[in-house]
């Protein structure tokens, strides 16, 4: 199979054809990852090590999420706190350009707000970009959540207070976490009640997204 081939059969692997045409979304973000290579020459938007890896260890890590929305039978509206490099924010809002969606972006770096603010652009994305803390950032800035996302952003106690703040009845947050989950699902616990469902990773053999709903504090 060609690399091509290969990376059309990740996506529909990964649930991208549930919202939109595959080719089409393989195409945009093969331009995404030419984008974001050039800005990489001259901002740390990635590790350092990863960029010839940018496929599998950044962009399908990040359509993970994907089969994990389900249908869609309203508008989505998307929360990703820390956003970085875009991840998963920016391949998440390619891949559902056929659906009605929009997203709020958190993100603390100024030169990064502006790779994504210029990828927004770029890529004519649906995309708000808010250059603040996470806690200084008003919830009725940014409305009623349904889905909030986040990478390799913080330990779940604390990234579960920062989420709780835009929390609505009807929200559910999908998080990748890493080899530590199960500790800090137990941290977690002291001060959170929640339900919460593990899916294995299909990029890192020690990760996992964490589907998490009915978020509430431990009185």
């Amino acid at each position: 199979m060609t690399g091509d081939s290969q990376r059309l059969a990740d996506l529909e692997r990964h649930g991208a054809s549930m919202f939109g045409n595959v080719e089409a979304t393989f195409t945009q973000l093969h331009r995404f990852s030419d984008h974001l290579l050039r800005w990489q020459k001259v901002q740390n938007l990635v590790s350092r090590e990863t960029p010839g890896d940018l496929w599998s260890r950044h962009i399908l890590d990040s359509l993970q999420i994907l089969p994990l929305i389900g249908p869609i039978s309203g508008p989505l509206r998307i929360l990703d706190i820390g956003s970085g490099g875009g991840f998963p924010a920016i391949p998440l809002a390619i891949a559902l350009q056929d659906v009605d969606f929009s997203m709020h972006l958190i993100e603390s770096n100024t030169r990064k707000c502006a790779f994504l603010r210029a990828t927004a652009r770029e890529f004519d994305l649906p995309i708000t970009v808010h250059t603040a803390r996470i806690e200084a950032v008003p919830p009725e800035i940014v409305g009623v959540v349904d889905l909030f996302t986040s990478r390799a952003l913080a330990p779940l106690p604390l990234l579960l207070t920062y989420i709780h703040r835009f929390w609505s009845p009807q929200s559910r947050a999908i998080l990748h976490k890493g080899r530590e989950n199960g500790e800090e699902l137990k941290s977690a616990d002291s001060d959170w009640v929640y339900d919460v469902l593990k899916h294995q990773s299909a990029t890192d053999k020690d990760g996992v997204l964490l589907e998490f709903s009915h978020l509430r504090p431990r009185t």
